[in-house]
């Protein structure tokens, strides 16, 4: 007769629920349904698991805190709705749990060292990264902390283990094809910045569009995500190009400050220009005109960043996860 011990795994394949579920039924977490908890509560009894002490051990020395870094230093950042959005859903499944969040903004090498102090002293027991460049020195800070990790879209160097992203670039192609369908045919684009993700696949989305199109991606101006920033570059691409006839604008911050700029130069939107943005964040319904844009669920990108990091902490092993976008149409097309 074997004395071999009955492992986790085989818990929960008896109780037909996942590890991580077991996990938080050992540890009397909160998040597991009455009739899962019975479940494994039963399998534990049928198999005579003993639950190993270092784990126990190992659980109860959780600190009870996530860390949101984000690679910004810049004291604006809470001004921008993006953000706002994203830790309100970050914040919205911390309110579920009896986790706190850290907020660091990480940039700076004094940032960086910030975090790499808390996750060196046990501090938190995840990281979430958020608006990382390429080649991003923050993202070996976090995986050198020795807790899971998850990522607010990929980087561009290599793709993490655990993520969450939007389909930017289907929903550029998406966003520029319906320009082409309203019988624009000189489309000009924004650009985010190229070293994020989010600006190269917009970018990209917009070229292949304009490709199965038969049209000329030349009008082609880069910029920073920013107001300020999509106001200088539709500058210089009416002064460029100004036969341009649309703009597909990588957000709808920079949407705003292209709807100002084409204002001035006495150019009707749509009726000379049109222009779409990306994002769909509150203000796009207030400008004027109304602003057609493509709506990424931002919140939902906060609240499911969250989730997945959650559920590394309780043991389990998420897959990466892609949301959809939609086109939302307005006056400005």
């Amino acid at each position: 007769m074997s004395n071999r011990q009955p492992t986790l795994d085989e818990v929960a394949e008896r109780a037909g629920v996942s590890r991580g579920t077991v996990s938080r039924v050992i540890n009397d977490r909160h998040h597991v349904s009455a009739k899962a908890r019975l479940a494994v509560q039963s399998a534990i009894a049928e198999l005579g698991y003993v639950p190993s002490m270092a784990a126990r051990s190992l659980a109860s020395q959780r600190r009870g805190a996530v860390v949101l870094a984000i690679s910004s230093d810049d004291p604006a950042l809470f001004a921008n709705l993006f953000f706002a959005e994203v830790i309100a859903g970050v914040n919205a499944v911390i309110e579920e749990t009896d986790l706190q969040l850290l907020l660091v903004l990480a940039a700076s090498e004094r940032g960086r060292s910030r975090l790499a102090r808390i996750l060196q002293s046990r501090g938190a027991d995840g990281v979430m990264l958020l608006a990382l460049r390429e080649n991003d020195p923050l993202a070996k800070v976090a995986e050198a902390g020795g807790v899971p990790v998850v990522h607010g879209g990929r980087p561009l160097d290599g793709t993490p283990r655990w993520y969450v992203d939007a389909d930017n670039r289907g929903g550029a192609r998406q966003a520029v094809e319906h320009l082409v369908a309203t019988g624009r045919s000189r489309i000009a684009t924004v650009t985010g910045p190229q070293d994020l993700n989010a600006g190269v696949s917009r970018y990209l989305g917009y070229r292949e569009a304009m490709a199965l199109a038969g049209l000329s991606d030349h009008r082609v101006a880069h910029a920073d995500f920013t107001e300020a920033g999509g106001a200088a570059a539709t500058s210089r691409l009416l002064d460029e190009h100004p036969d341009l006839d649309a703009v597909f604008v990588a957000s709808d911050a920079m949407a705003a400050g292209a709807l100002g700029v084409l204002r001035e130069r006495g150019r009707t939107v749509p009726g000379d220009v049109a222009v779409v943005g990306f994002n769909d964040v509150r203000a796009a319904q207030h400008t004027r005109p109304a602003l057609t844009t493509v709506r990424q669920p931002i919140i939902a990108l906060g609240r499911e960043m969250t989730r997945m990091l959650v559920r590394l902490i309780d043991g389990e092993e998420p897959t990466p996860l892609i949301l959809p976008t939609e086109l939302v149409v307005r006056e400005s097309t």
